[in-house]
């Protein structure tokens, strides 16, 4: 009876540090530069900020038209100020940078995405 309450407990203890791991664990950082194409709020019970950045991405030939590429991402809800930010520019078209964070899970309370925005840098006009 000893040996099946330890199990249990060590079962429990290692699901509860793997889903830690999982949820705020980050696999990769980075930045991401294009114009958002959009940005808005998606989900029955879950409400969650997901977008689309388009990367216009060239060809390695010269005079090359420009290739459709785009980056999917979602905003954690609380993070109001990136949430503006991304709509003013979805807006205007203007051009930015993207940084941000990969998680090793997406949880559908948090958005659609494994890709979640942390900042946004606005060009300097």
């Amino acid at each position: 009876m000893k040996i099946i309450k330890r199990l249990i407990i060590a079962a429990l203890i290692i699901f509860a540090v793997v889903s830690a791991f999982l949820y705020w664990g980050t696999y990769e950082e980075g930045v991401m530069a294009g114009k958002v194409l959009r940005i808005s709020k998606k989900g029955i019970i879950f409400k969650t900020y997901e977008g689309k950045l388009n990367l216009e991405t060239f060809g390695a030939l010269k005079g090359a038209s420009p290739i459709a590429e785009s980056f999917d991402f979602s905003v954690e809800s609380d993070k109001k100020d990136i949430i503006k930010q991304l709509e003013e520019v979805a807006l205007s078209g203007e051009r930015i940078n993207l940084h941000y964070k990969k998680r090793y899970s997406a949880f559908s309370w948090r958005g659609n995405t494994k890709y979640f925005v942390t900042m946004v840098e606005r060009s300097k006009q």
